[in-house]
């Protein structure tokens, strides 16, 4: 059970959703769990969250301009110039606070195809949770 919920904040953490995951991931190797098990399953969560937002920016980008669309039109067209510029090595900032998720929505959106997507989005997740894991085996 434990891991099914790590696996679902770190779902939701990689959606548009506004949540975390790192603090869940620190606590449970702190207190003892299987680090190795608990970064994939945090690494798999959130890589499919990731390509939750790349379907919906494929997906739901003719409907951009409505009220209801999660992401307003000024940070959609702002991620979309940085995909343009950058392509898929921006995906390697998909980790980040705030503007990784926009990221993985304009991959979408830049109709990027999904196994490249999926390589660079996993390095940077895995990375982010290796990192993580690092810091929080330090305190056990």
């Amino acid at each position: 059970m434990i891991y099914l919920g790590l696996f679902a904040a770190a779902f939701i953490a990689a959606t548009l959703l506004p949540a975390q995951s790192e603090a869940a991931l620190a606590a449970l190797i702190v207190d003892g769990y299987n680090p190795w098990a608990l970064i994939a399953v945090a690494s798999v969560g959130n890589v499919l969250g990731s390509t939750v937002n790349w379907w919906l920016g494929r997906e739901l980008a003719r409907f951009s301009g409505r009220r209801w669309f999660p992401i307003k039109p000024a940070a959609l067209a702002r991620a979309q110039a940085w995909y343009a510029r950058y392509g898929h090595w921006s995906l390697l900032l998909s980790w980040l606070p705030i503007v990784g998720d926009p990221l993985t929505l304009a991959a979408g959106v830049m109709r990027e195809r999904l196994r490249v997507f999926l390589l660079w989005v996993s390095i940077a997740k895995v990375a982010r949770y290796l990192v993580v894991a690092a810091i929080a085996l330090r305190y056990v």
